[in-house]
């Protein structure tokens, strides 16, 4: 029997699941960014519906015999590591009973649907009445998990979006970051107080900020025959890598924000449609963790798009969209994008505070889930948290606070060390491209982004989940993840 014929059924069935989470991808951005509220609850019980059938299929107990032939068979290098992503995938599921799976998918998306007006209401009493459900199901799967590998359940929970971290080594790269973070915060604000900085003068109307962020996606080289971009309550890049759906949100009195989102979604969707197409259909086609799929998107904001020679090359097109003034001079816009704040918001907060907001959520999901903490205390020590690591006070304002997130309402539990570990990839990634191209900010300045783009494409996009998060990276840098790099990146740019 040949490699190919081996693989055949299970490419077969994984290939049905992919068209079944292409469905599931189109109806979440729809329920998020266009679907009528009175049409949630039938969605819910659709994707409840769509989500079991999905776990019926890979607990089909014809995939045991199927997955023991692969294993016997002598595979060249590229089929084993698609039946190593296709195994993971279907041990993983078949520690859960399909009764879970189901009312998981119901409590999130009930959850999440009531979210959206309880945060506009600062409804703290009113969310928790779902969301106790949503904490007690995320509870009981990772207990499954757990109990099935030897991990912690939190990291149980986090290995579905980062394969083979350890909450042991999250704890300790964010107990050094929580040494030196703290201080940077206090000197970089200190120095940028001496700074002069003309403010953006608004409104900027939403149909001139889209067109602004279309003509940037553009230039970083976005797909629009692939994809499309939306408005939503919060940013997100959904869909799948032949359709990628991406979503801002806008505010008339200043337009860094949404312009910004849009950036950062743009990495996520470049990743996604630069992924290879013979795999596509394939876990081993898909991004390789959420650490990597967010290094892309960090690497588009923050490495690329806050820096000087990038401002420079896009400054033209924001005076051409929002109009002439004094603020967006490229040295001022430069410094506008990298201002440094204490503020209550995370997906607002800027590069050198972001990891004060991840690590806090980071500490009290991993409280939560190991049933050290209740959803009741969660305010309390939010509040506590925040005026430890940020000094901002967000007492009783839960809209700012604790309901600022989609992740905890959706039963997202795991997901928020992504953003910190991607940030920390991103930074290594530049550090490796500049080295090879020293020249890369001139480039960039007069609109050649091809240094990033082409390395992006053959190191990370290209590759998919062919390796583990460890070897992907150490292929592409010559190390795995060094924590050194972001810092020295923060240090370099704020100081």
């Amino acid at each position: 029997m040949t490699a190919s014929s081996t693989l055949a059924p299970l490419n077969a069935t994984f290939k049905r699941l992919h068209h079944f989470n292409h469905l599931a991808s189109i109806a979440s951005w729809d329920q998020a960014a266009m679907m009528p509220t009175k049409g949630n609850e039938a969605r819910a019980e659709a994707m409840a519906e769509l989500q079991v059938l999905m776990h019926q299929t890979l607990t089909d107990p014809a995939l045991k015999a199927q997955f023991e032939a692969a294993q016997n068979a002598d595979l060249p290098e590229a089929d084993q590591a698609s039946l190593t992503e296709m195994r993971r995938e279907w041990a993983t599921v078949n520690r859960l009973p399909q009764d879970l799976v189901e009312a998981q998918s119901l409590a999130g998306a009930r959850c999440e649907h009531a979210w959206r007006t309880q945060r506009k209401a600062n409804d703290w009493q009113g969310f928790l009445g779902n969301f106790r459900e949503v904490v007690k199901l995320a509870r009981k799967e990772a207990k499954f998990l757990a109990d099935a590998t030897g991990s912690t359940p939190y990291e149980a929970l986090m290995d579905k979006f980062e394969p083979g971290m350890s909450e042991r080594a999250i704890t300790a790269l964010f107990g050094d970051v929580k040494t030196w973070l703290p201080d940077l915060i206090s000197k970089v604000i200190a120095k940028q107080e001496s700074e002069a900085v003309v403010p953006a003068t608004g409104p900027f109307p939403i149909d001139k900020q889209r067109a602004l962020g279309v003509e940037v996606m553009g230039l970083l080289g976005f797909d629009f025959e692939a994809g499309r971009l939306d408005i939503s309550t919060h940013p997100f890049c959904g869909g799948v890598p032949q359709d990628v759906r991406i979503t801002t949100r806008y505010n008339e009195a200043t337009f860094a924000p949404s312009l910004m989102g849009i950036i950062h979604e743009t990495g996520h969707a470049r990743y996604e449609q630069r992924l290879p197409r013979d795999t596509v259909y394939l876990p081993v086609g898909r991004a390789r963790s959420m650490g990597i799929h967010e290094s892309q998107s960090l690497s588009f904001e923050m490495q690329l798009a806050r820096s000087p020679a990038f401002v420079q090359l896009i400054a033209p097109l924001v005076k051409k969209h929002l109009g002439e003034q004094a603020a967006f001079d490229p040295d001022n816009l430069a410094r506008l994008f990298t201002r440094v704040h204490r503020g209550f918001i995370r997906v607002d907060a800027d590069e050198l505070t972001y990891p004060a907001h991840v690590i806090l959520r980071f500490e009290i999901e991993r409280a939560l889930i190991a049933g050290e903490i209740e959803a009741d205390n969660i305010p309390a020590l939010w509040t506590a948290k925040m005026q430890d690591y940020l000094g901002v006070d967000v007492a009783g304002n839960f809209d700012h606070g604790c309901l600022q997130d989609i992740h905890w309402p959706s039963g997202m539990f795991g997901y928020f060390p992504s953003y910190t570990l991607g940030a920390m990839y991103a930074a290594q990634y530049f550090a490796t491209i500049r080295k090879l191209h020293p020249d890369m900010d001139a480039r960039i300045a007069n609109g050649d982004l091809s240094p990033v783009m082409n390395w992006l494409d053959a190191n990370i996009w290209s590759q998919a989940s062919r390796w583990s998060t460890d070897a992907l990276v150490t292929r592409a840098t010559g190390e795995p993840l060094n924590a050194k790099h972001f810092r020295a990146h923060l240090e370099a740019r704020y100081l």
